[in-house]
């Protein structure tokens, strides 16, 4: 059912090769958020504090993936689909074992740092004392599996460049199955395991790191059929290095641009509403979280389509793919948009039982905004892969400091601090720049490819100037 062969990729039905392809990356999102869910359930067994001490360390452990694996991962899934697209494995098993490497360095770097200085880390970004040694030994535990991370991750690109995307999905379910089944042991000391709370909870995680590490290699160095590694792929040449870091580089600035305007947007929300406005904005960003993932799945997808087809000197059928990407987000987002807008106040109750009254206005308040652009974050979410899968990775770092920056952030702060509209000024912020970046990465990608931008990619894809 999920078997995609080359051909199928380069020559037969798109949207059957962006559904197949995406689905096992959306089951892989998908349980990732039943681990944060289970983890989150068994901390609670243990203690109030150290459910608040491991969410303390979500924004910064987000910060410490991204700048150790986002590049590496990119950077490796796009260029192996192009050299696979070209009919050049030898070079795509070359290029994945350079993306492992450069992980491996910056794994080394970042996750050295990151230990040493978690107390400080946490101290700086405001941990209550009554938490904030518990949060620092979490995070200096978890800094221990970034090289298990980083390894996995950047296979798991190499696999969904090839084509191959249920390698990606067995990975991380070993890694979330191995958590899950260490968390109730090692948090709350059953059978023969002592008590060890949060740093259970982060060993368990190190453990499921280091399981799907070791599948990952096994898959990659096995007798499978699609991507796999051996010895005579083994070096280490800097032009390989600068080709991951040229197209993954700019994506770790784009999501350190998103997240930087988050922590301010948060702040905004806390002025403007206090806490019944935070728990309004936390549950719709959870809510939509979960609601975007069919389109991140779909975006990996066609960069990977993309990028094959590049590699076989294909480019209409590369721009075909976009918009085949596009209109399929577009009304999947839209028809769960549609969903939310009647069923705020179930999709609130769910998630908070005992909001209070001012929270649940403001919560079904922001869900219904949120809903009305969900079909837009669909369609930038493609847009954004067509230009990642041509490696025009640096077109996503402009969209999204425009969204973000341009866009998010100054109607959030002139509706709340100038016109006085109070919180409702920031959720309309959200899906307005939401909006914004769909019009204007779409207006740019047709101008683009329209201007031969694709053409160009297949002379680059193909070791051409």
């Amino acid at each position: 059912m999920f078997d995609l062969t080359t051909e199928d990729i380069t020559e037969g039905s798109i949207s059957r090769a962006l559904v197949v392809l995406a689905a096992p990356l959306v089951i892989q999102s998908l349980t990732q958020v039943v681990q944060q869910l289970v983890d989150v359930f068994w901390l609670g067994r243990y203690g109030e504090n150290a459910v608040a001490a491991v969410g303390l360390n979500y924004p910064i452990i987000s910060l410490v993936v991204i700048l150790v694996t986002l590049a590496p991962f990119v950077g490796t899934q796009v260029i192996v689909s192009q050299r696979v697209g070209g009919d050049d494995p030898e070079g795509a098993r070359r290029i994945a074992f350079h993306g492992v490497t450069l992980g491996l360095a910056f794994a080394a770097v970042v996750g050295a740092l990151t230990y040493v200085a978690a107390p400080e880390i946490v101290r700086l970004v405001g941990a209550d004392p009554a938490f904030a040694e518990m949060a620092a030994i979490y995070l200096a535990t978890y800094a221990l599996g970034m090289p298990f991370v980083v390894v996995s991750d950047t296979l798991e690109g190499a696999f969904t460049g090839w084509g191959d995307s249920r390698a990606a999905l067995y990975v991380t379910l070993v890694t979330v199955v191995t958590n899950l089944v260490l968390d109730p042991f090692l948090i709350l000391g059953l059978w023969v395991f002592p008590e060890m709370g949060v740093e259970g909870a982060a060993l368990a995680t190190v453990a499921g790191f280091a399981a799907g590490m070791t599948l990952a290699i096994a898959l990659a160095v096995g007798p499978r059929d699609t991507f796999s590694l051996s010895t005579a792929d083994v070096g280490f040449d800097v032009a390989e290095y600068r080709e991951i870091l040229d197209v993954g580089g700019p994506l770790v600035g784009q999501r350190i641009a998103q997240d930087a305007v988050r922590v301010v947007i948060v702040g905004i929300v806390a002025v403007a509403g206090g806490a019944a406005g935070l728990v309004a904005y936390t549950v719709g960003a959870r809510i939509a979280s979960i609601a975007f993932i069919p389109a991140g799945g779909l975006q990996q997808a066609s960069q990977s389509i993309i990028g094959q087809n590049l590699g076989a000197e294909n480019p209409e059928r590369a721009n075909r793919t976009t918009w085949t990407g596009v209109a399929i987000a577009a009304v999947a987002l839209g028809l769960i948009g549609a969903v939310q807008w009647f069923v705020p106040e179930s999709l609130t109750l769910l998630f908070v039982p005992d909001i209070s009254e001012v929270a649940l206005g403001w919560t079904v308040q922001y869900l219904q905004i949120l809903a009305l652009g969900y079909w837009a974050l669909g369609a930038t979410y493609l847009f954004l892969g067509g230009f990642n899968g041509a490696r025009k990775t640096k077109t996503s770092l402009v969209v999204s400091l425009a969204q973000y920056w341009g866009v998010r952030l100054p109607i959030a702060a002139v509706g709340v601090y100038l016109f006085d509209f109070g919180v409702s000024a920031v959720f309309w912020a959200v899906t307005l720049s939401n909006v914004a970046a769909a019009v204007g990465a779409g207006a740019y990608y047709y101008y683009t490819t329209s201007d031969g931008m694709f053409e160009r990619a297949v002379s680059v894809a193909s070791g051409g100037d």
